[in-house]
């Protein structure tokens, strides 16, 4: 028993020492203020929203979209209707964006999808945009977002993150719990990378990066279960700082149910699996 008692005090001390360094995280937050961006020009920014079977709720993020506090000329909305067979493409089109329809039952996922549209935007048109947004279909966005991360891209961030709430937190305890992750690592995490000079977290939705990043790089050629976090790594592999707007907000959905919770974790876990088969060694080699 002696043994087993030492044997978790051990490991007890090295989980510790793994997150201590979130403790400088919280004072970074609380104590030290973030910069103040103004915006020397007003950019062109393409939305893009990667959509299967979104029927009840892709009108209300265009009109969210659609009622920024930005220059509407430019804005253009694009939506990837990928492998629907609800009206989500038809009520997409009704709401103002621009519609691409995909079918591929082989190449399944979002990263397939924004791979698809980028690929009809760059041809269709071609030079137009000085940045993309992403969302997901069920997110709704504070009308200050656009012109908060303008400021982002005039300071000179290709990529950047934002500040991740959630609009049910009242559905049930796990999608307040969920919610209450999302504030904490958009507060306490990415915030205080930001302030202290490292790179930031893309977290699936409500991020930018700009044009002249996606050519450096080929283009969206992301295709794991968590392809925001393989973009993730290979920006801190290309040694590329993801920032941070905390005043760029939006609000998105959480699983209201166990069920579905646990499915969502679940694919993010086996996602993680393949993220360190694919990427493990990169970021080793990078310490």
């Amino acid at each position: 028993m002696k043994t087993l008692s030492y044997v978790n005090f051990i490991i007890s001390i090295l989980f510790m020492a793994c997150y201590a360094y979130q403790a400088v995280y919280l004072a970074a937050a609380l104590l030290k203020k973030q910069k103040v961006f103004k915006a020397k020009k007003l950019h062109r920014y393409g939305v893009l929203i990667a959509a299967r079977n979104e029927e009840a709720v892709i009108a209300q993020l265009i009109r969210s979209v659609r009622a920024q506090k930005y220059p509407e000329e430019l804005i253009d909305i694009f939506v990837v209707a990928d492998n629907c067979t609800d009206k989500t493409a038809e009520i997409a089109r009704h709401a103002g964006a621009i519609v691409y329809e995909r079918n591929d039952l082989t190449k399944i996922g979002k990263g397939y999808a924004l791979n698809f549209i980028f690929k009809h935007i760059e041809k269709d048109y071609p030079n137009a945009f000085d940045a993309f947004f992403i969302f997901d279909a069920d997110n709704l966005v504070d009308e200050q977002y656009t012109a908060e991360m303008n400021k982002m891209l005039n300071a000179g961030y290709d990529v950047a993150t934002c500040f991740r709430n959630s609009k049910n937190y009242d559905d049930s305890w796990i999608s307040a719990g969920s919610g209450l992750w999302y504030v904490r690592e958009s507060r306490y995490l990415n915030e205080s990378r930001y302030l202290l000079g490292s790179g930031c977290a893309v977290s699936g939705t409500g991020f930018m990066v700009s044009s002249e990043y996606l050519k450096k790089i080929g283009g969206w050629n992301y295709f794991l279960l968590i392809e925001d976090i393989e973009f993730t790594v290979c920006c801190a592999v290309a040694g590329e700082h993801i920032g941070y707007c905390k005043n760029a907000v939006i609000y998105d959905e959480q699983p209201a149910t166990m069920k579905a919770s646990w499915k969502q974790r679940l694919r993010w876990s086996k996602g993680y699996l393949q993220l360190i088969q694919a990427h493990g060694g990169d970021l080793f080699k990078g310490i």
